[in-house]
């Protein structure tokens, strides 16, 4: 058995479900990537922008001077439950969480097996070997790397599609100074003439030439966005408290799947519909004790109860009321209490109204005033 394929075996029984080589060559759709940071696509995402980022994107050898190869590899995490789940049921009002988000971090349970994997090939050459890894933590473009591996294509929807996988998995890469026999790269395009991504993507951030507008994605609006979530875009969330598959949902390819899923996501950590108005009394030690392990953890606290306050008054049942009244009145935090005060715009009712007028008379925070303001316009 010669070298490459000997890494192959050994990263499949350390779990990956998908396995590729491609060269270290520069990349040539790194000029989509910089006319798509010129348009301000990535939002508030400024660490994308900077020189180095675009350079090392452009370049693997721009990360590890002598890159002769990566290694490019996938993990199957659960397929998304329908889109039509029903989100009120015996007194509740449920949210929706990716599917990828309800088991452990996966950077938790992926970098000891590219640790392992470069442990490995070192000792199958026999000295040391310069390598750096990453499980979507450094700057790579990981789907054009993995298509250049033959992993699979990068769809309308720009998820990475491997024909028996679909999309929902995740990708790691292993750059090394050291050649190694590449793949052929994917080059058909299985989506053909299907728009169901497109049609279906509820803030219609996907676009025509295979990008998206990241700063409308549910995606980016419930994690990587810090601060408030633009008036606009939060009736168009709907139920999302964290992350969106809707895009995947409505693949064709994953309707195909049939590999099995990593085994790391059979321990489920959260819930896939929590409930929304329990959830949004969960004390700030609260979350931290519960999500450490969790990729909830990414968006804060701050940043969950702000996505909780959107998806209740999305639902706009008066159920939510109370959960509401005190987000609005008692939270620590001006966002969560800005977006609860929307949140209690979308319920019309006299409750609500008054509640809104009793915080007016309470806030000092300027944009917490400006969101009741806001919110209180709506009411007759």
């Amino acid at each position: 058995m010669n070298l490459t394929q000997a890494i192959k075996e050994q990263a499949h029984r350390l779990g990956f479900s998908l396995v590729g080589i491609t060269t270290s060559d520069p990349l040539p759709h790194a000029q989509v990537f910089a006319d798509w940071l010129a348009q301000g696509r990535h939002g508030e995402m400024n660490y994308l922008a900077t020189a180095r980022s675009r350079a090392c994107r452009a370049n693997p050898q721009e990360i590890l001077p002598g890159c002769r190869s990566v290694i490019m590899m996938g993990v199957r995490y659960p397929a998304s439950s329908p889109v039509n789940d029903h989100h009120h049921s015996k007194g509740k009002l449920y949210g929706r969480i990716a599917s990828y988000a309800l088991g452990p971090d996966y950077h938790q349970f992926m970098t000891p097996r590219l640790k392992s994997l470069a442990r490995f090939i070192e000792e199958q050459v026999g000295h040391p070997v310069s390598n750096r890894w990453y499980t979507d933590t450094g700057p790579v473009l990981e789907r054009e790397l993995a298509q250049r591996s033959g992993l699979g294509w990068i769809g309308k929807n720009t998820c990475l599609i491997n024909p028996q996988l679909g999309s929902y998995f995740l990708l790691a890469e292993v750059l090394l100074v050291l050649e190694l026999e590449p793949d052929p790269p994917f080059t058909a395009d299985r989506c053909g003439s299907c728009t169901r991504c497109i049609q279906a993507c509820p803030t219609g951030c996907i676009l025509p030439d295979r990008t998206l507008d990241a700063s409308r994605c549910i995606s980016y609006l419930t994690i990587e966005l810090k601060s408030s979530i633009p008036p606009d875009t939060r009736p168009l969330i709907g139920s999302w408290v964290f992350g969106c598959d809707v895009c995947q949902q409505v693949c064709p390819w994953n309707h195909f799947a049939t590999s099995p899923v990593d085994p790391a996501f059979d321990h489920r950590l959260v819930d896939p519909r929590p409930d929304l108005v329990a959830a949004s009394a969960i004390s700030p030690d609260e979350f931290t004790q519960r999500y450490r392990h969790s990729p909830l953890s990414r968006a804060k606290r701050g940043g969950y109860m702000r996505n909780i306050a959107v998806a209740l008054g999305n639902l706009g049942n008066p159920i939510a009321l109370e959960a509401l009244y005190r987000l609005l009145e008692s939270d620590p935090e001006p966002m969560v209490r800005g977006h609860s005060a929307w949140a209690l715009g979308q319920i019309i009712s006299t409750q609500a109204h008054h509640a809104l007028r009793k915080a007016a008379l309470q806030e000092s925070d300027p944009q917490v005033l400006q969101e009741i303001e806001m919110a209180l316009a709506v009411h007759p």
